[in-house]
């Protein structure tokens, strides 16, 4: 058996993505890690940071990121694609640049894809996720969160990364260009695996948070939005992460290969713990607007954590462990 790992990013590290630390996270259970590495800043050291690693298997391939061609994420997703395809593992396990695993999850990844190996109806496997918000401690688990989802793969051709590579779907005949497709696509069918991804996307410094989101927005909504909302002062101000009293509290451990990025942490003066709940930002998240906000109380405090039209991007096949 082979397990092929792999990621992709561009100006990682410079805005804040733990993307070394991601790699070495699974490096111990992968006999190749492949990184697409977009055409970067001069000042960003992300293929510095890869190169400290020291690993035979790891293998970087630099590419250039087209923003017009694959607008609202897609190029996420095409990037994605560029690296996957350049696997040669029986299972495939992408890790986004903010993700990792807890090395307690190792053995259990590895012993699920040997288990799985020759049954050849299961497409792909289904992690369970903590979303970190703000600092190490606390984490959101409201309506707008996915709580599972898709990060090995078989590595069959038709099974591309989908929409702004969150997931992955069977698309045959694919186009290589409108990752956003519909119509003649097919769910993957999954195995679930009990483990978690660790999520770390939303664990910046406020100030530099906004310029992620300046980013993310401008490769979601397009360059002329995002101009616009700059010229309107939308990302003056720093970042508002709410009030963190009234999240989920997380008490276990981190994975010990991030430890030194943690050790960085020195913005919590800039967090807030009384107030309103809810982040105080010009340009809202998903979870702070009303409607949502209204849905994730019902689920909570009505329906026991039950979610209300939760989407689904997997078939579970029912296997046991």
């Amino acid at each position: 058996m082979k397990i092929s790992g792999f990621s992709m990013g561009k100006n990682a590290h410079k805005l804040y993505y733990p993307m070394r630390y991601a790699i070495e996270s699974i490096l111990p259970i992968v006999d190749e890690f492949v990184v697409a590495l977009g055409d970067s800043d001069d000042d960003d050291e992300t293929r510095r940071e890869i190169e400290k690693i020291k690993s035979n298997k790891l293998r970087i391939i630099d590419t250039v990121w087209d923003i017009e061609k694959y607008p609202r994420g897609m190029e996420h997703a095409h990037q994605t694609d560029i690296a996957m395809k350049e696997c040669s593992g029986d299972w495939l396990f992408y890790l986004q640049s903010d993700e990792l695993v807890h090395e307690k999850y190792l053995p259990v990844i590895e012993n699920r894809c040997r288990e799985l190996l020759n049954d050849k109806d299961i497409e792909g496997l289904l992690f369970k996720y903590h979303h970190f918000w703000g600092d190490y401690q606390h984490i959101q688990d409201t309506h707008c969160w996915y709580r599972k989802e898709i990060r090995i793969v078989r590595n069959i051709p038709e099974i591309h990364s989908w929409e702004s590579a969150q997931s992955f779907r069977k698309i045959p005949d694919f186009d290589g260009i409108n990752y956003r497709q519909q119509e003649n696509t097919f769910k993957l069918k999954v195995a679930e695996l009990d483990a978690y991804i660790y999520h770390y996307g939303w664990v910046r410094p406020p100030s530099v948070m906004q310029n992620k989101i300046q980013v993310f927005s401008m490769n979601h909504k397009g360059r002329e939005l995002v101009e616009k909302q700059i010229r309107e002062k939308k990302y003056d101000k720093i970042f508002d992460y709410g009030n963190l009293k009234k999240l989920t509290s997380f008490k276990d451990s981190h994975p010990a290969v991030l430890q030194p990025w943690i050790d960085k942490y020195d913005w919590s003066g800039q967090l807030r713990f009384e107030g309103p709940a809810r982040s105080l930002n010009p340009v809202k998240n998903k979870h702070d607007k009303p409607r949502y906000r209204v849905v994730s109380w019902i689920e909570k405090y009505l329906l026991f954590g039950n979610r209300l039209g939760e989407f689904k991007n997997y078939r579970i096949i029912k296997r046991s462990t």
